[in-house]
């Protein structure tokens, strides 16, 4: 928008766009998705153009990018998760937070998780709005989900026999990284009655009372439904709620119990911890008690991880992002990065977004001040798409993509939703005739 001359091809490795809003966001949030509509104008425009299917690294290294245009930005995000680390954790049962979400979303590479949820406690490890998307997901009536979940997801959900769900954080209720709309959400969620413990809230009050308004909020919400007594409507609704689910602070995962024959989770064992310091830079320290809690199925959610993509590319394994300023690639001018990549796996799409700006204006100061040069003309895709060919890369347009949405599209209304992904990448090539 704000350079006249300036062209954008995007590359992407799923034939399909839209990354995260189309595989991250839960089903019953379709209103986050509107930015589809804000990507897919852009897309469309004359000076854009989209290239999926592309493998960056592997079809393509990000050097002959850099060959071939004058500024290459790395966006890719953090398609990993941090695992827990604890004996038992690759027992049947046990899943990331991060595939599960991917399975209910139809992202192609979870397609095949087939969750076991025959068990009636289950428990999610971490206070993120991740984790209460899940926790979500596995209590909402059915009739919530439909529209956006895939229909083997969906029926699976429909025999799950899960019942109540523990949120379990190492710290405490002052440094939950949830939302208050998330949290809201889920106090509000039908058929289902929230279980907070008292003790875990007294005294709070004072203890945000300075703290910065979104925080206090979200510890109010949590104290007042922790505390107070409901209505009596209210207390006989709830009463009669088949499903519950709670949080449970201050405890931190040792290990995941197997069943008698070693293979399946039973429960798992956790540290009790306190805390040291206060706010959001308290640590969780173990007292030497610990606590062991029946459930067979355990949800991973403390967090993702960004992979190197190029060894062309520099990158901090300890912190699981590309050294950068600004969005500059350290030591390697005309390279950019930006997202989850860039400052690690935190913030909702408006940190993403601004994010993002932040970046093109490095890109847009480097042009100004002469530090890429413009001066000889890169080819762009023309100089890709000669290396593409004699590898044996075909890349999905942007209207290729509309053709696969226009069948995902029909194949929903047929079910009465507003569509039905197509998960295996295979089919979606074989309809645009790849």
């Amino acid at each position: 928008q704000h350079h006249g001359g300036a062209r954008v091809d995007i590359y992407e490795k799923l034939p399909v766009p839209f990354g995260l809003v189309r595989f991250g966001v839960a089903p019953d949030h379709p209103e986050v998705k509107n930015v589809i509509n804000a990507f897919t104008q852009t897309a469309r425009s004359e000076r854009c153009a989209y290239y999926g299917n592309i493998t960056v690294g592997r079809d393509v290294t990000v050097a002959e990018l850099q060959q071939a245009y004058h500024a290459v930005v790395l966006s890719y995000g953090a398609e990993d998760n941090r695992v827990l680390g604890i004996p038992g954790e690759n027992l049947s049962g046990v899943y990331s937070a991060r595939a599960f979400v991917g399975w209910y979303n139809g992202l192609p590479e979870n397609r095949d998780l087939k969750p076991d949820l025959s068990c009636e406690t289950a428990l999610i490890l971490g206070h993120g709005n991740v984790a209460l998307d899940v926790a979500r997901i596995l209590l909402s009536p059915l009739h919530l989900l439909k529209a956006n979940i895939t229909d083997s997801s969906l029926a699976a959900l429909a025999c799950s026999k899960v019942k109540r769900v523990w949120l379990v954080g190492r710290r405490g209720p002052l440094q939950v990284a949830f939302t208050i709309k998330e949290l809201r959400e889920m106090i509000n969620l039908p058929g289902t009655r929230p279980v907070l413990n008292p003790a875990d809230f007294t005294g709070l009050e004072n203890a945000v009372k300075d703290a910065p308004r979104p925080r206090k909020r979200l510890t109010e919400l949590m104290i007042k439904t922790a505390l107070e007594k409901p209505e009596e409507k209210t207390m006989e609704v709830q009463a009669a709620a088949p499903r519950e689910w709670g949080l449970k602070f201050q405890r931190s995962p040792q290990e995941v119990l197997p069943t008698a024959d070693g293979r399946q989770a039973r429960g798992i064992r956790m540290a009790l911890t306190r805390l040291e310091g206060s706010g959001d830079s308290a640590k969780a320290v173990p007292t030497g008690d610990v606590e062991e809690l029946e459930c067979g199925l355990v949800l991973s959610s403390i967090g993702y991880r960004s992979l190197p993509l190029d060894p062309a590319v520099p990158f901090d394994t300890q912190r699981g992002v590309i050294p950068n300023s600004s969005g500059r690639v350290e030591g390697v001018p005309g390279l950019y990065c930006s997202g989850w990549v860039k400052r690690g796996p935190t913030g909702v799409i408006i940190t993403t977004m601004n994010d993002s700006f932040d970046t093109a204006q490095s890109v847009l100061e480097d042009l100004k001040m002469g530090v890429l040069d413009v001066s000889t003309s890169r080819e762009g895709f023309g100089a890709v798409e000669s290396i593409l060919r004699s590898r044996g890369v075909r890349p999905v347009s942007f209207s290729d993509w509309e053709k696969i949405d226009a069948t995902e599209v029909a194949r929903g209304k047929a079910a009465g939703k507003p569509r039905e992904k197509i998960v295996d990448p295979q089919e979606m090539l074989q309809l645009i005739g790849h």
